[in-house]
């Protein structure tokens, strides 16, 4: 699981990233700096990265093995499905395989409709998945 410092080392990292680039003649906003620390630490934008460091840094609350009842979002669809498959992956990821109780529309389109009783993908220590869609939202997402 990835530790991120608290939001006050956060913006305390981004005045001093600000002060060093104005001191260079490059002026930068602190809200330019806080985004720019947000890539520094791998979020998407500075809103996702004080969300991350505000959660507590503890163990998944719900322990994933073979047979777990898990729930989630896939492609931001809700879900409750079982773990038919759960392998370590290089990296600190895993490949987890999940039947759902019932099918899960994956299209976004109105005049269709694509179903899924069954998904594989990687997930982290937190149960989210780094692959992401078009618009930034995890593939897959657990509830632990």
């Amino acid at each position: 699981m990835t530790t991120y410092p608290g939001i006050e080392e956060l913006k305390a990292q981004a005045k001093r990233l600000r002060q060093a680039m104005n001191d260079r003649g490059t002026a930068l906003t602190h809200s330019a700096a806080l985004e720019m620390i947000a890539r520094q630490h791998g979020a998407r934008d500075w809103n996702t990265l004080a969300a991350l460091a505000a959660r507590p840094n503890a163990a998944p609350k719900t322990p994933l093995f073979v047979g777990a009842h898990i729930r989630g979002r896939y492609l931001n669809q809700p879900f409750a499905g079982e773990i038919l498959s759960l392998s370590a992956r290089p990296g600190g990821l895993h490949r987890i395989t999940i039947h759902f109780d019932e099918a899960v529309d994956v299209v976004t389109f109105e005049s269709f409709s694509a179903f899924r009783r069954r998904v594989s993908a990687q997930i982290d220590a937190d149960g989210v998945s780094p692959r992401k869609t078009s618009n930034g939202v995890p593939h897959l997402v657990l509830d632990l």
